[in-house]
């Protein structure tokens, strides 16, 4: 029976740097480049289509993306424009079409109702989220739009006619229409999965096409397997619910912080923003990770364990302990990185029912800290990082901006740094 089609799926055109083309009209058909810190030892956080025609991407050292594309132009990233800009771009999707899920700063989709599947519908709202985007946003930033029988088809399709395209995959054109792909064009499909298809004979999109659905369980190992073969043919499958099971951020040194003095107060804030973030989810963690990159490309990683808190002091003083028993003190460092893991949400923590007389103690002193936390996120907030914080990073305010991450998107408004 031939499937519906029941998603749109809209992707941005490499929107980092489409922001900055937006931003700077000099930049405008030429090959940018915009890297985290302009450094010739970082990388490309995003490149225009110009600069990918010489083969520069995500991922390129700046260095080696100024040989491979001569003329290139290097720009440091800007978040809070693109986190500007990202919701001015969901206010306009939305204006077409009632947008279900942001999955990322560039990446969204919306559920097409039941009245709103013929696919000239569907063509029809692809079209008018362009038009839109390009009239209230700009008409540099362009979006590629998909749909598909479900969201995973839809993704696919947005990706087929990149950039600024419009690709519908109806029942009927399956599997052939996805056949000229890459096994790695495909969601979920990464450098390592690819090697175990290889291994299991599989090395077109036509053969993971047509293989059994048992032969995926056992490449993937298990029911994502199932759920690709499944989604391969246009059935619609629940999302997984995953456990949160990190909270983290790492920042890559410019030369003038990489000396140890310079580098801990970065390693402070990094954790200070972290902690924000596991109150904000309401979770505690019993562990900490540090993690760091010397300059000459040795990597280093401690962990510390404790009772389940989200206090910030007491993660502070875990990581200080870190920082002191790290090797080659004196050694410049390269990157600075904090994790927290081993959560467990507030509303469900159990005391220990063997406390002695010091964690009673040590019980109204966290009871302390954590109002004092729950004051300045507050206060942060409302009016700003840079109204309250920690003195171990007075030396570096104005350092480890705001980053963006694939499924993390700061708030404009708390993020002002």
């Amino acid at each position: 029976m031939s499937k519906p089609l029941t998603a749109l799926f809209v992707d941005c055109d490499s929107y980092f740097a489409s922001v900055e083309q937006h931003l700077d009209p000099a930049l405008r058909g030429r090959a940018v480049g915009v890297a985290p810190v302009m450094a010739e030892s970082s990388c490309c956080i995003a490149t225009s289509y110009e600069a990918k025609a010489f083969g520069v991407k995500t991922g390129t050292r700046i260095s080696d993306a100024r040989i491979m594309c001569p003329g290139i132009v290097i720009v440091e990233s800007k978040p809070p424009e693109y986190i500007r800009y990202h919701h001015q771009i969901i206010a306009a999707v939305e204006d077409c079409i009632h947008v279900e899920a942001v999955l990322s700063i560039d990446e969204m989709w919306a559920w097409l109702p039941y009245n709103l599947r013929e696919p000239q519908t569907v063509e029809a709202i692809g079209r008018r989220i362009k038009a839109t985007v390009a009239r209230d946003v700009s008409p540099v930033i362009k979006v590629s739009v998909g749909a598909g029988p479900n969201r995973y088809l839809a993704k696919a399709a947005s990706k087929m006619k990149k950039p600024d395209g419009l690709f519908i995959i109806e029942h009927h054109d399956l599997p052939q229409v996805l056949h000229p792909l890459k096994l790695r064009d495909l969601n979920g499909i990464a450098r390592s999965m690819e090697t175990r298809l290889h291994a299991g004979g599989i090395h077109t999109v036509a053969e993971l096409c047509a293989a059994p659905k048992p032969m995926l369980h056992r490449v993937w190992g298990g029911v994502l397997g199932d759920r690709l073969w499944h989604l391969l043919r246009g059935d619609e499958i629940p999302d997984l619910v995953s456990a949160r099971k990190t909270i983290g951020h790492s920042h890559v040194l410019p030369p003038e912080c990489r000396h140890p003095d310079k580098a801990w107060p970065i390693l402070c804030k990094l954790l200070h923003k972290a902690c924000e973030r596991l109150r904000s989810h309401g979770l505690l963690a019993g562990s900490l990770t540090m993690q760091i990159a010397f300059l000459r490309g040795v990597s280093w990683a401690a962990e510390a364990r404790t009772e389940e808190t989200d206090s910030t002091l007491l993660f502070m003083r875990l990581l200080d302990r870190l920082w002191r028993d790290r090797p080659e003190p004196r050694c410049q460092v390269l990157q600075v990185g904090v994790v927290l893991t081993r959560f467990c949400e507030r509303a469900n923590h159990t005391p220990s029912l063997f406390q002695t007389v010091a964690d009673t103690m040590a019980s109204f002193d966290q009871e302390k800290q954590r109002r004092l936390d729950e004051t300045i996120d507050k206060l942060r907030a409302r009016y700003g990082r840079k109204v309250v914080y920690f003195g171990s990073v007075q030396d570096c305010r104005e350092t480890a901006p705001m980053r963006i991450s694939f499924t993390h998107i700061p708030d404009l408004e708390v993020e002002k740094d």
